[in-house]
């Protein structure tokens, strides 16, 4: 496979992706934290750091909304959930290492 189309996969699955969690309203931050180590923050995050790579600039605002399909303080009111005491003891027993 060259790289070309290579990269263009590897976008097509980041869209993929950020769609699904689009979607996935219900799938809270620290349940992905607790399951797989990473949320759509990091997403967002990563997206600021490969832009940065490339000389490009992304307020983190801007990645946010990348990510989320809306203003991150807009999803928070929507979709947002106070964590439970079992999710924050099990993100805290995993963060702890």
């Amino acid at each position: 496979m060259d790289d070309k189309t290579k990269t263009e996969l590897e976008a097509a699955t980041f869209r993929r992706l950020v769609a699904h969690l689009q979607e996935r309203t219900d799938v809270q931050n620290i349940d992905l934290m607790n399951l797989a180590g990473f949320c759509r923050n990091c997403l967002s995050r990563w997206y600021r750091e490969a832009a940065a790579e490339q000389g490009i600039t992304v307020p983190d605002p801007a990645a946010r909304e990348i990510v989320y399909g809306m203003p991150y303080d807009e999803w928070k009111a929507k979709h947002q959930a106070e964590a439970k005491p079992e999710q924050k003891a099990a993100f805290d027993k995993q963060h702890r290492l």
